[in-house]
């Protein structure tokens, strides 16, 4: 099968070099633009050309190469009826809960005070908190949020989770969804990760509203989309003492623009979305896993529901 590749800012031939051997047999990888357009069928994209998609008239599938597909699905050349496919590793869900906890648990145990006390060579203990005194509301309940509840009940924290629909969660953890639970999911919490998909519903989340309804003193992990906070918001809730700190990987521009008053902020760490990442052989996996259903005439695994937008 013929697969393109589109992308504007990864050389994604470079990116897949050490598993194309491994393709090679069922997948024949095309530069774009690509003179045989009508034997396209799949594409493999990230961050794709305006007009990309335009160019193959029976492209059936476009896979992306992470766990989510935004590039994918806000470009306008893409057609109703592409597939659009993203990578599902249950080692990246594991990999973003400890990135998250390494937070989380920085914050209890004090860590921000105890470096500056080091730059003043200040010698203070502070007062250690116990993790059930410290509630937890995560925002998403995927694949990732749903590895990280569980990974916070397993060290003692309360924890409440907020989906935009309905899902069973383990014993021991509040499951609250729609627009109405969202309240109740982060009322009092004191540590607040976002996970969520980037949908209409969900642009501009993080709030001034939702930052007053936290504990004061509260504590931003924020690992969703970039479009999910409202940066204003957010610095305002650090100078009142709403925020006690953010931990920031995903920006509204990317790289973080070099004057942007995060870089500096005392009470925030940025890091260049970087949480978590998907394997190379998953990607590979997702890639042959889409082409093998094409062939069978089937819906790939993990087609993103683009009314839902995940």
């Amino acid at each position: 099968m013929h697969c393109v590749l589109l992308s504007e800012t990864l050389d994604l031939r470079g990116y897949l070099a050490s598993e194309i051997d491994r393709l090679r047999d069922r997948i024949t990888f095309v530069d774009h633009p690509c003179a045989d357009a009508d034997e396209v069928r799949l594409a493999v994209a990230w961050d794709p050309p305006a007009d990309g998609f335009s160019r193959y008239p029976k492209l059936a599938a476009a896979c992306s190469i992470g766990a989510g597909a935004d590039s994918i699905l806000r470009c306008p050349s893409l057609r109703a009826g592409v597939d659009v496919v993203r990578v599902v590793e249950p080692a990246q869900a594991q990999m973003m809960s400890g990135f998250v906890l390494w937070h989380a648990i920085g914050h209890q145990r004090g860590l921000p005070i105890y470096r500056d006390q080091q730059r003043r060579q200040l010698w203070r203990r502070i007062p250690q908190r116990a993790a059930r005194d410290i509630p937890v509301a995560i925002l998403g309940f995927g694949a990732m949020g749903s590895r990280a509840a569980q990974d916070f009940a397993a060290l003692g924290f309360p924890v409440r989770v907020w989906s935009r629909s309905a899902r069973p969660a383990p014993q021991g953890i509040a499951a609250f969804h729609d627009v109405g639970g969202l309240a109740a999911a982060v009322e009092g919490a004191e540590i607040v990760v976002n996970l969520l998909p980037l949908t209409p519903e969900t642009r501009g989340i993080l709030d001034a509203r939702l930052f007053a309804r936290l504990r004061r003193g509260a504590f931003l992990i924020h690992v969703g989309r970039g479009e999910h906070l409202n940066e204003a918001d957010c610095l305002a809730a650090l100078a009142s003492g709403q925020l006690a700190g953010a931990a920031l990987d995903v920006f509204a521009a990317e790289p973080l623009p070099a004057d942007h008053p995060f870089w500096d902020h005392p009470g925030v760490m940025v890091t260049p979305h970087d949480a978590c990442d998907v394997s190379v052989p998953a990607v590979a996996d997702t890639i042959l896993a889409t082409a093998a259903a094409l062939e069978r005439g089937e819906t790939p695994p993990h087609t993103v529901d683009r009314v839902r937008g995940y």
